[in-house]
């Protein structure tokens, strides 16, 4: 039980790790821009 337990908060802290990293490399700047183009272009204003 300790391993799952171990396992689970092993992949825990490697995914906030790579969302970190993600938002400090400009990821979440990139998809913030396109999610307000999808956007735009849906409701016709672009």
């Amino acid at each position: 039980m300790k391993t799952k337990q171990a396992l689970w908060a092993a992949l825990f802290v490697l995914g906030l790790a790579l969302v970190v990293l993600g938002i400090l490399n400009g990821g979440a700047q990139d998809v913030l821009a396109k999610a307000i183009r999808l956007c735009s272009e849906c409701i016709g204003l672009g």
